[in-house]
């Protein structure tokens, strides 16, 4: 059974309220009308919104003032707290291809802001994104990457953009988890040089739940973790890509704790990276969760409490309440 998408990216299943969405809408107007801005009334209003339902708020919007949200968010904000409303204005589908129009435009690659959107997506979610990619910018994804990348490199997007993985409701055979791990290792230890395009198509077509069971069995088999050989056979984007798609495979929760950490390790934060990622994974408040619960495992401290340390004003404000999903003390 295929997996069905996430929510924003199919149909909307949600019970649409006008009476709720007219509320939203006068209660964002007023905070921007007039002199300065109500920006605790836009962080509470718009971080509890719907993901599915953020389209209609914006037509609501749009009737009831003649103003367009984005519009008036833009000219009432600034900087990142900026970037963060409109992300969440955005939708999880459109602020998608925004982000993969970011990474690709201009010269050179945001090969993490790619990476973010493709890597480990579900086959309804993916098709989704390459068809409002099309509508939005009038040429396809796959011509779109291919000529941001290297050949090899190109491949094995190419591979993940047919959007053919296996279905998580897919049997994990243990005749299957040995054909691959036996197939991985002729392809990097087991031989001298590695069969990279080999390499990408096995993991580039496997569900998450064959990944988890091919890495275990890697290393019960050769006590080496794959994610190793991957480091040592591979370089550049192509690394990075598979590293990512089998720590989303292993542990999703983990390997997006690592990914926000990512964001504020060393000098510097990656600010817009940091709001990119905590605004997609708060459309999803279960697995929210359970990033916050990984990166207190790997890492022994609070992830809300380490975002605020690299953070400031109503930008931290927005964060700390997109994670908490409740509003936090300096919210007035």
């Amino acid at each position: 059974m295929p997996t069905p998408p996430s929510p924003g990216y199919g149909p909307n299943t949600m019970p649409v309220n006008d009476i709720t969405a007219a509320a939203a809408a006068n209660t964002l107007r007023k905070a921007m009308k007039g002199f300065g801005t109500d920006q605790s009334t836009l962080i509470r209003t718009l971080c509890h919104y719907p993901g599915p339902l953020i389209p209609h708020l914006k037509q609501i919007y749009q009737q009831r003032h003649s103003r367009n949200l984005e519009s008036d968010v833009a000219s009432e904000t600034s900087s990142h707290f900026e970037f963060g409303l409109l992300s969440i204005l955005r939708g999880p589908l459109q602020q998608d291809v925004f982000l993969l129009n970011k990474a690709l435009k201009g010269l050179g690659t945001n090969e993490n802001l790619l990476n973010d959107v493709v890597i480990a997506r579900s086959n309804a979610d993916l098709n989704a994104i390459k068809q409002a990619y099309q509508s939005t910018y009038h040429h396809t994804l796959e011509s779109a990457i291919s000529g941001d990348l290297s050949a090899k490199t190109e491949r094995l997007f190419s591979m993940i953009l047919t959007a053919t993985r296996q279905e998580e409701s897919a049997l994990v055979l243990p005749q299957n988890i040995d054909a691959d791990v036996e197939e991985l290792h002729r392809a990097t230890e087991g031989k001298l040089g590695t069969d990279e395009l080999k390499v990408c198509s096995v993991l580039s077509s496997r569900s998450d739940g064959q990944i988890r069971a091919v890495a275990l069995a890697y290393e019960a088999k050769y006590r080496l973790s794959l994610e190793k050989v991957l480091a040592k056979d591979f370089s550049g984007h192509m690394k990075t890509a598979l590293i990512q798609i089998v720590r989303a495979g292993s542990d999703r929760a983990m390997r997006d704790a690592v990914l926000l950490e990512d964001c504020m390790a060393g000098p510097g934060t990656k600010d817009d990276m940091l709001v990119s990622r905590v605004v997609r994974y708060h459309w999803d408040r279960e697995h929210m969760g359970q990033i916050k619960g990984a990166y207190k495992v790997k890492y022994g401290k609070d992830l809300v409490q380490r975002i605020k340390g690299e953070t400031s004003g109503d930008y931290q404000r927005l964060l700390e309440y997109l994670f908490l999903g409740s509003p936090v003390s300096t919210l007035g």
